[in-house]
């Protein structure tokens, strides 16, 4: 990941409907959601969630596949990966035991 691509992606995740939307699909990986439930469970009317889902999907932190007559959206993990190393890449100036709590909170509790 380079500057761009992390100020654009921030960028998407900077309003909090897209930021509620990313994490509500990243809740539901592997599976992903219909843009029709995502907007349901949000209280999002349809056409405006389709906006927002339009955004993050041209920052690369969501992926679309059509199945059948749904489009289901999935948080792409490998951005949201490549994102975060890119933010902690040189933490705590290469001292890795300053590193240690915040590595520690991003191992997944299950």
């Amino acid at each position: 990941m380079d500057s761009e691509s992390t100020i654009l992606a921030l960028g998407a995740l900077a309003q909090p409907t897209r930021l509620d939307t990313f994490r509500l699909l990243v809740r539901h990986e592997p599976d992903g959601l219909p843009a029709g439930e995502i907007a349901r469970q949000l209280d999002v009317p349809q056409n405006t969630m389709s906006t927002h889902l339009g955004i993050l999907s041209r920052a690369g932190l969501v992926k679309s596949e059509r199945q059948s007559r749904s489009i289901i959206y999935r948080a792409d993990l490998d951005a949201l990966r490549a994102l975060t190393l890119f933010l902690v890449k040189d933490c705590c100036a290469g001292k890795p035991e300053l590193c240690a709590p915040l590595v520690a909170e991003l191992v997944p509790c299950c």
